[in-house]
């Protein structure tokens, strides 16, 4: 994966195009910091690119705010699971 600044974006746009297509990803940068994520695709597989994006997205917001309640002192998912099982448990026990 090369990595470019934004400034290289607009003064060397073909660059960064040979580098995606040969490489198959390219990260831009402003300040050092990456901004974007840049993909090599095709209309075949654009669908489904877009589905594993928004997927992996989805999966790092709720890494976040599980981390966030963790942090916060909120159940783990073990300990969650764990009282789902309880409960379970007991349910069986009453029939």
């Amino acid at each position: 994966m090369e990595i470019f600044s934004v400034n290289a974006l607009q003064k060397e746009p073909q660059n960064i195009y040979d580098s995606i297509r040969k490489n198959g990803e390219a990260v831009i940068t402003d300040n050092g910091k990456p901004i974007l994520l840049m993909l090599d695709i095709s209309q075949d597989n654009l669908d489904e690119i877009m589905k594993a994006v928004r997927s992996a997205r989805a999966m790092i917001a709720f890494n976040a705010m599980q981390a966030v309640g963790a942090a916060n002192g909120y159940m783990s998912e073990d300990e969650i699971n764990a009282e789902i099982q309880s409960v379970r448990d007991e349910r069986r026990k009453k029939f």
